[in-house]
C-alpha cells in the first residue's frame, strides 16, 4: 500500500529515468558567463545532490561560491533515540564542510540561516529579505525546485524566485525529491523550463564522493529504531548521472 505522501511512497526506480529517451534531448544549460553564484540549499546536502557536479566545476573556473544553508538539518531523524538535534546539527555542518572540499569548493562562503528544519514555510518572506542581501554581487542564483514536495524545498525555492527577481539575478531551480516522486514526462514536472548540465568525468567522481560525506543521512545513525538512513540507495542512485537537471 502506498503511503499518503508522495515521498513517502516507493518512488521510481533510477532506471526507468535513464531509459527515457526524452531526458537526454533536454537542451543544455549555459553557465558559461557566470562568475559569481549563490546556492540556496533547504538542508545540507540538497546544494550536493541537485547541484554538486555543475558547482564543482564552476568552482574549477574560479567562480565565486556562496552557500546559503536554510536550515541545519536537525529535523532528519525526529524519533532517533540516539542523536539529539543538537548534535545532528554539529555532524550535518561537518558533512557540509567535507563534502565541499570533495567538489573543490572548499573556500566557498557558507552562510547559515538557521530557521528550524521543517518550518521553512512558515517563513517565506522573512527568508526572502535576507537572501536579497546574500545576493548581493551574484550574476545567478541556483535553488531548490519549488514543485519538490518537500515543504522546505518548496518554500526555499519560492523565497529565492522572489529575492532573485527583486535583485535582477538569473534563477535556475534543481529537484532533488522529483526524481523519486514523479516518472519521466510526468505532468507536474514543468520539463519546457528543463535544462541539461553535462558533467565532467571528474565532477561526477567529486560528486560521488562528496554524496558520500553525508554518513547521517545515507546510513543508518544505529541498529535502533528512529535512526533509518533518510536516502536509501534507491534514492542515492539519482545523483550518480553523467548530467544534472535543472529548471529555469
Amino acid at each position: 500500500m502506498r503511503r499518503s505522501h508522495p515521498i513517502d511512497a516507493p518512488g521510481t526506480d533510477e532506471s526507468t529515468w535513464q531509459r527515457w529517451a526524452a531526458g537526454a534531448r533536454l537542451p543544455e544549460a549555459d553557465l558559461r558567463g557566470v562568475r559569481n553564484v549563490v546556492v540556496v540549499a533547504p538542508h545540507p546536502d540538497d546544494e550536493v545532490l541537485g547541484f554538486g557536479g555543475a558547482l564543482s566545476m564552476l568552482a574549477e573556473r574560479g567562480v565565486r561560491v556562496r552557500v546559503v544553508s536554510v536550515t541545519d538539518g536537525e529535523g532528519s531523524h525526529p524519533d532517533s533515540p540516539t542523536t539529539p538535534p543538537e548534535e545532528l546539527v554539529r555532524l550535518r555542518v561537518e558533512e557540509r564542510s567535507a563534502a565541499l572540499a570533495e567538489l573543490g569548493a572548499d573556500d566557498a562562503d557558507v552562510v547559515r540561516l538557521g530557521l528550524p528544519d521543517g518550518k521553512a514555510a512558515g517563513a517565506v518572506a522573512q527568508l526572502s529579505g535576507r537572501l536579497r542581501h546574500l545576493l548581493d554581487g551574484a550574476d545567478l542564483c541556483v535553488t531548490s525546485w519549488e514543485g519538490d514536495l518537500h515543504p522546505d524545498h518548496m518554500a526555499a525555492g519560492g523565497a529565492a524566485a522572489e529575492a532573485a527577481r527583486a535583485c535582477g539575478v538569473d534563477l535556475l531551480r534543481y529537484p532533488v525529491w522529483m526524481w523519486h516522486w514523479a516518472e519521466p514526462g510526468s505532468d507536474a514536472v514543468p520539463w519546457d523550463r528543463a535544462r541539461r548540465v553535462p558533467l565532467s568525468a571528474e565532477a561526477v567522481a567529486r560528486k560521488q564522493r562528496a554524496v558520500a560525506r553525508f554518513r547521517t543521512q545515507i546510513a543508518p545513525l544505529s541498529e535502533r529504531s528512529g535512526d533509518e538512513a533518510v536516502l536509501t540507495p534507491g534514492m542515492v542512485a539519482h545523483f550518480g548521472r553523467g548530467e544534472e537537471v535543472v529548471f529555469a
